[in-house]
């Protein structure tokens, strides 16, 4: 399986991406079910660029904590950039599955577009449950990539297109089995609903718009282990562009929030 690398580059798309209209609307969901209180220690598990956490640092002021954890170099130091001027947030490297804090360390934590990348989900969910105190909720965010309904001249090949996108994924149908998973972990799943990702129409500052660029770049350099010529990648993304002179572009897909507590 080829993971995604996250070197400085892949930072400036992904803060590009997530700084778009529909990205933004997705994060106000997320603290609006998480509902960041002053004073609260909360843990983002896979900060990224940090947007997310500085808005948390904000809602918990001074007297709370945001600890911010991402495994990759780059996004560490983007995300410590950004929070760098708000005393009460700390980025740390780290993994999802092994999280080097003491037990009851946090009253919530939150996790958006990361437990999919993660092999041993209840090794990580048992550490996300342990180091939650009693009654801590955790929100967790992921994609099931079967709910994508993307438009294309060639169905066939957008399958297989996005069969490729699917194997940098440790999991890319995990909302599917997320909720037993933290039933098994020893939390009480409260809500689900679905976050849509949706352009009806094309736009260029879209989720849709970085997730093309994404998979554009990842299928050019892997898909030719599965069987994808580099005509048949080229005619995949002209034909995209076909229909954005056309006016005849659509992509929506479903994200998945689990509100859960210890």
């Amino acid at each position: 399986m080829s993971q995604l690398t996250f070197d400085e580059a892949a930072v400036r798309s992904l803060e590009a991406t997530y700084m778009s209209p529909d990205v933004v609307a997705q994060r106000g969901r997320v603290l609006d079910l998480l509902v960041p209180a002053v004073g609260e220690r909360i843990l983002d598990v896979g900060v990224g660029p940090g947007l997310l956490a500085r808005d948390v640092a904000r809602l918990v002021g001074e007297t709370g904590r945001m600890v911010g954890l991402d495994n990759a170099p780059a996004m560490v130091a983007a995300a410590a950039q950004r929070l760098s001027d708000l005393p009460q947030a700390q980025v740390l490297q780290g993994d999802a599955g092994r999280l080097d804090f003491p037990d009851a360390a946090f009253d919530a934590a939150v996790s958006t577009q990361v437990y999919e990348y993660v092999p041993d989900m209840p090794q990580a969910l048992g550490e996300l449950h342990r180091v939650l105190r009693p009654g801590g909720r955790a929100l967790i965010l992921d994609t099931d990539w079967r709910s994508i309904v993307w438009h294309s001249s060639d169905p066939a090949r957008m399958d297989r297109v996005l069969a490729c996108w699917d194997a940098h994924l440790a999991d890319p149908h995990l909302p599917a089995r997320l909720g037993p998973l933290l039933r098994q972990a020893g939390f009480e799943v409260r809500r689900v609903e679905i976050v849509p990702m949706l352009s009806p129409r094309w736009q260029p500052a879209s989720y849709a718009g970085g997730m093309m660029r994404s998979i554009h770049n990842f299928v050019r350099a892997n898909g030719g282990r599965f069987g994808l010529s580099s005509d048949e990648i080229e005619a995949w993304r002209l034909d995209q562009d076909a229909l954005i002179a056309r006016d005849e572009f659509f992509f929506s897909l479903n994200r998945y929030a689990f509100l859960a507590t210890r």
